[in-house]
Parts: structure tokens; C-alpha cells; sequence
């Protein structure tokens, strides 16, 4: 049987060669066409998002990430960033992935609820002046929903990193809070631009702690 697969496969591999490459190259079209349209309406928020991480960071705060999936490794990609380096230079940055403690989290879910694994750190480690980056491609994430609520509660502040149209988010940032939505409806998409932002914001910070150039 697995001969007989393998044979079909290799008898349709020139045809199916072609089909294959072309929807990879539409992956990167549709990626970039959606990042360059979107650069004009991002731009402003995650300039806000940077200095207010910034600000947090100057004053003696830290930044808590948190998300699930592929926003989970957002968060732990971007504390790593900030807390060894991006692409300068510099000191380290006060920054937590809330994703990265599986004691942490499996014992909350267990005893509790899935529901409030960011929820319970953002109260045991969150301070006013920190800031709480909430990522969540749908807006809908209830165990990110729920450490937002925390953190306006402790008086922290929020970046929140979303798409398709921010879900409940919206609902749950102040004036002073920050909100990156990406215009898309797609998973994938939204995390590309996701990454490309966090990105922005490590140069970003670094461009206003420790000026222009490393």
C-alpha cells in the first residue's frame, strides 16, 4: 500500500510541482500586499505602543506578554528581545512571557480554570506602571480577555495586538491603552503582521531609550 502511494505520488509530482510553488509564491504575495496595506494604519498605534513600553521601561516597570498558539510564542519571542537584545547593543529590558511556566500554568487550569492562567500572574506579578502586551489574532481570547480586566484593575497599562476587527478588546482598553488590529480575517496573515509588528516595537523602544542609532 505504501508502495502504491508512493508510485502515484511520484508519477503526479511534475504537475503537482507547479500548482504547489504558485500557492506558495500567492502565500507571499497575499502577505506582503496585506503588510504594506496595512503599514499606513498601524504605524501610528504601534509608535504610540513603543513609547508607552518605553516610558514603563524608563520608569523602572516591565512589560508581561501573554497570548495563546502561535500568540503564545509571540510573547516569549518578544520578552527575548527585550530581555537579551534585539538588534543592538544595550542593556537588558524588563520583560516577562506569562506562557513560559508550565507548573504555573497547568496547576491554575487544574485547580481553576484555563481561563485565568494570565489572569492569576498579572495579579501576582503585575505593579502600576507595567504593561501588560495582550495578544489574541481573534480579540476573543478569554484567558487573554481575563488578564486584561486584571491588569485595568491594578493600573496597568495595555498594549493589545488583534485582528479581525479586535473582538471584545475594544471594549476593555482605556484612553491610555494602545490597540493594534490588524486588518485581516485570516489566522496567518494576522500573525505575519503580528511578528512584523513586535518587531517595530523592540526598534521602536530602543530608538527611544537609547536614541537614533546602536
Amino acid at each position: 500500500m505504501q508502495e502504491a502511494v508512493k508510485n502515484a505520488a511520484g508519477a503526479a509530482a511534475p504537475a503537482a510541482r507547479g500548482a504547489l510553488e504558485e500557492r506558495i509564491a500567492s502565500h507571499f504575495r497575499e502577505s506582503a500586499s496585506l503588510k504594506l496595506a496595512a503599514a499606513a494604519e498601524l504605524a501610528g498605534p504601534l509608535a504610540q505602543a513603543a513609547r508607552l513600553m518605553a516610558r514603563a521601561l524608563a520608569a523602572g516597570g516591565k512589560i508581561l506578554a501573554c497570548g495563546n498558539g502561535g500568540s503564545a510564542a509571540d510573547a516569549q519571542h518578544f520578552a527575548a528581545e527585550l530581555v537579551n537584545r534585539f538588534e543592538r547593543e544595550r542593556a537588558p529590558l524588563a520583560a516577562l512571557a506569562l506562557t513560559t511556566d508550565s507548573s504555573t500554568l497547568t496547576s491554575i487550569a487544574n485547580d481553576y480554570a484555563y481561563e485565568q492562567v494570565f489572569e492569576k500572574q498579572v495579579r501576582a506579578l503585575g505593579r502600576r506602571g507595567d504593561v501588560l502586551l495582550a495578544i489574541s489574532t481573534s480579540g476573543r481570547s478569554a484567558s487573554v480577555l481575563a488578564a486584561m480586566r486584571a491588569a485595568k484593575a491594578l493600573g496597568l497599562a495595555i498594549v493589545a495586538l488583534s485582528g479581525r476587527g479586535g473582538g471584545t478588546m475594544p471594549e476593555l482598553l482605556g484612553a491610555n491603552d494602545v490597540h493594534v488590529c490588524v486588518p485581516h480575517a485570516q489566522t496567518a496573515r494576522i500573525q505575519e503582521v503580528h511578528l512584523l509588528a513586535l518587531h517595530c516595537l523592540c526598534d521602536g523602544i530602543d530608538r527611544e531609550l537609547f536614541g537614533e542609532t546602536g
